[in-house]
């Protein structure tokens, strides 16, 4: 059977972003301040985020409107490519239809320039001239210098030290880009140096890599902080994949009955799955949803819902989403984008009130799929995405069982080239699993901050 890519004209590049929060039946606790416990005011965010973003953060519009400027920028690679997995579904002998939306494409490699882009634009529009974020794997910092580069704007970034000695390739990507790139935790600031002092061999998290992003753009009238995921603003962003990804499944006639994605703070599962939840919210659609995390960060599957803070420090305003607890270390799995604490408040709402499934794996059987995927489609993929692409096969396996020719959509966030040392240990026989303990994850959730 001949390969199956769906393709947009530019002309089809959404106008508009989709605000899932118009939609929720319940929507998400207000932050509150991490000071006094009250609710977050715009004042108090106005410190790291242009105006922008705090209203987007709030508003219950269901669209807002992409700047021209964003979408002359988008062009550089959206529409992004869908494709159906013909050979994958030949290898599983399954009835299912398998479809990736694939986010490889984009010039940094992966889903993030659909945030970084239009955060820097409306930074640059506020007078800002200096961005100070964190990383894990260091998708979203390539994402973000680059998007700096484009916009003038000098980049700073905290990456996690796991992942800067893991992943020395994407380091160099954001130098390229010039970004100046910091390992976390770092003796820049003094969240990192009070790590360091109780854990001088710290690993690093991105709950720590946060706060010394916080705290660095807190610090300087000329810079502001930005987040790669889990905020409202950055879910928003991301739902170009989604819209595109619908546009496309209506031209080959199809409609999914399974939507998967990735998930660790959120951005990538919610492009991908909040425009077709609408359909669920509004519609009464029968679509599943199932967000994929790794055994050893399950914040949906095994955290807890309540108030905590985003960061080690206790930087950022209290947010009411599934956690491990902020000052939870992840093990040093290669999904570095997937080692985060929480989880957005929206997409943990969803799973919250039922709307949407989670299911988390290990390590082995994630680059099991992805090897699998690699030699049947021709993509390596990223870790983080390799995690979706195991769901998706689960899935297509139960089809098989079943008989029942179902329709899979997973999102395939982006590839994974500089991950190949990741893939030469698992190919070795000396990739492990570390899944978490129950002591671990006791710890974890014994700092939960009280509210009243």
């Amino acid at each position: 059977m001949p390969e199956t890519k769906i393709l947009l004209q530019e002309s089809e590049i959404p106008e508009r972003w989709y605000n899932i929060m118009a939609d929720m039946p319940n929507l998400p606790a207000p932050p509150l301040h991490p000071a006094t416990g009250q609710p977050v005011t715009p004042d108090a965010l106005s410190a790291i985020f242009p105006p922008a973003l705090i209203e987007q953060e709030a508003t219950r519009e269901r669209w807002l409107e992409i700047p021209e400027e964003v979408r002359e920028l988008y062009r550089l690679w959206r529409p992004s490519p869908m494709y159906r997995a013909h050979r994958l579904e030949r290898a599983l002998d399954t009835p299912a239809r398998i479809y990736y939306k694939y986010e490889g494409v984009s010039p940094a490699g992966r889903h993030k320039l659909n945030t970084a882009i239009p955060q820097v634009y409306y930074n640059r529009a506020a007078g800002i001239k200096r961005i100070a974020t964190e990383t894990g794997a260091g998708q979203w910092g390539s994402a973000l210098s680059m998007a700096c580069q484009f916009f003038g704007l000098d980049c700073t970034v905290y990456m996690v030290k796991v992942s800067y000695q893991q992943k020395p390739y994407r380091r160099i990507l954001m130098s390229t880009f010039g970004a100046e790139v910091i390992a976390s935790p770092s003796d820049r600031t003094q969240a990192g140096r009070t790590v360091l002092a109780e854990h001088p061999d710290s690993l690093g998290s991105l709950g720590i890599a946060i706060s010394e992003a916080v705290e660095d753009a807190a610090g300087r009238a000329d810079t502001n902080y930005a987040l790669g995921s889990v905020l409202n603003h950055v879910c928003l962003h991301q739902t170009v994949i989604g819209l595109e990804a619908k546009r496309q499944l209506e031209k080959a006639g199809e409609y999914p009955d399974v939507v998967i994605g990735c998930c660790g703070g959120g951005s990538n599962f919610a492009g991908l799955a909040f425009p077709f939840l609408a359909d669920k919210l509004t519609q009464g659609k029968a679509l599943r949803a199932i967000a994929v995390e790794p055994e050893a960060c399950p914040t949906l599957t095994r955290g807890k819902f309540a108030y905590d803070f985003g960061d080690i420090a206790q930087l950022t305003p209290l947010l009411q989403m599934y956690t491990l607890g902020h000052t939870f270390v992840p093990a040093g799995i290669h999904a570095g984008g997937l080692r985060y604490h929480g989880d957005s408040p929206l997409v943990s709402q969803l799973y919250h009130d039922g709307w949407i499934e989670a299911v988390a794996y290990g390590q082995t059987q994630v680059f099991a799929a992805a090897v699998q995927f690699a030699r049947t489609e021709g993509i390596v993929p990223a870790p983080e995405s390799a995690h979706a692409i195991r769901a998706a096969i689960d899935e297509a396996l139960k089809c098989r069982e079943s008989g029942e020719p179902k329709v899979i959509l997973f999102g395939l966030s982006g590839h994974g080239h500089f991950d190949l040392a990741a893939y030469e240990t698992y190919l070795a026989g000396d990739l492990e699993d570390v899944p978490l303990s129950e002591n671990a994850l006791a710890e974890g959730l014994s700092h939960l901050p009280v509210v009243r």
